[in-house]
């Protein structure tokens, strides 16, 4: 037990360190444990630091963006579990801090499940806090190895929040899912609270979320995707899920959020080691349950986000480590009539020093708005990001 407790204070309160142990094994029982973080220096243009009311000033900002801890075990081979404690966005300047969730300040429970195999990996049974089986970015994808410094914006990227109900992009749920036709078809249906019983939800409604994923090349089998394979894997997957909960009041309005979205995901090896990454993304939202940062797509609104990116990794060293430049374009539009769209777009430069998780990446964000809202943070801004990952 003491061996565990410093484990755990070590890899949230030190996150420079990066440390993973197998604690216990003997026949099938296991533990281990984990830690992976990053560190992000961020300039962002056109703020109202002064409190003002002009949006004229500069940002400069040091922070803690993630700080994960993590434990994982099996009990027989049909039975495990998976425990991840959270500080995020720590220091960050313009944050309302919930230690609850771990935002801010604080640490909090992230993830959190039980799986039970009950035929292999054809069809498994998770219970607890996870990730709603939604959207490729935030449903299936690991945030150890993203393509761009962050994801998207409207799904918690950079200085963003999340447009449909979650905590923290996460949901207190059972999620059936598994692995046939081959592996090639993933499948998850995960019923969770949602927006739980409150002035939003009154009638404490349950939220329906589903996602398939149908794979042309190599499977991929597992809870956690990766946003750019770096040339381990041949991936040519086609995505589709959708998500819902129903007479949740808005505002003053009662209606109910849904959302759906088709995607695809292409990893293709190259010679000498390199990589060709592309994705791209586009999500209908119907009664948005909540606001999408720096836009005009207000919470209530039907609108649409479309997302694309492409990266290329050199198999070459340069260094002790891997180059990999990458593009980003997004586009969000309210279908409100006087609701003009904000375009993000920018590119970046990752270094990777070990696997996806321990790299250092240079970004650069621009957010451009059809028409700038002097009262409020709809303006045109420029964000660099300096990040360091490091971690197993």
């Amino acid at each position: 037990m003491k061996k565990i407790l410093s484990s755990l204070a070590i890899g949230l309160l030190l996150p420079s360190m990066a440390m993973a142990m197998e604690i216990y094994k003997k026949d099938d029982v296991s533990l281990s444990a984990g830690w992976w973080g990053q560190a992000w220096y961020q300039y962002v243009s056109d703020m109202d630091t002064s409190g003002d009311g002009e949006y004229d000033d500069s940002l400069n900002d040091f922070l803690i963006r993630r700080s994960y801890f993590y434990l994982k075990g099996t009990v027989t081979p049909d039975l495990s579990f998976f425990v991840h404690f959270a500080g995020d966005k720590l220091g960050m300047d313009e944050i309302s801090n919930d230690s609850g969730k771990g935002l801010g300040s604080g640490i909090a429970l992230r993830d959190g499940w039980i799986t039970y195999k009950v035929a292999d990996d054809d069809f498994m049974v998770q219970v607890g806090r996870m990730y709603i089986p939604f959207t490729r970015n935030y449903g299936t994808t690991s945030t150890k190895s993203l393509l761009t410094a962050d994801l998207d914006w409207g799904q918690g990227g950079l200085r963003s929040g999340i447009f449909y109900p979650s905590n923290i992009g996460r949901d207190d749920s059972i999620t059936l899912w598994g692995n046939i036709l081959d592996d090639k078809l993933q499948y998850r249906v995960m019923v969770g609270d949602g927006e739980e019983n409150n002035d939003k939800n009154p009638d404490d409604n349950m939220r329906y979320a589903g996602r398939l994923s149908y794979n042309f090349f190599d499977p991929e089998t597992k809870w956690f995707n990766a946003g750019t394979y770096l040339g381990a894997k041949h991936v040519l997957a086609l995505g589709v899920g959708f998500d819902y909960q129903g007479d949740m009041v808005i505002g003053d309005v009662e209606d109910s959020y849904s959302g759906w979205t088709v995607d695809v995901h292409w990893d293709q090896p190259l010679a000498n080691g390199d990589n060709l990454t592309i994705a791209a993304s586009y999500i209908d939202v119907s009664h948005s349950a909540n606001a999408i940062s720096w836009t005009d797509f207000s919470a209530g609104d039907d609108g649409d986000l479309i997302s694309g990116k492409a990266g290329y990794y050199f198999g070459s060293k340069v260094g002790p480590g891997n180059l990999q430049p990458y593009l980003s374009l997004q586009n969000i539009s309210s279908d409100g009539s006087d609701d003009d769209d904000t375009l993000i777009y920018g590119f970046g430069l990752n270094y990777y020093i070990k696997g996806a998780g321990n790299k250092i990446t240079l970004d650069a964000t621009f957010v451009d708005q059809d028409e700038e809202d002097q009262f409020s943070l709809v303006q045109n801004h420029t964000i660099i990001t300096l990040q360091f990952a490091a971690g197993f």
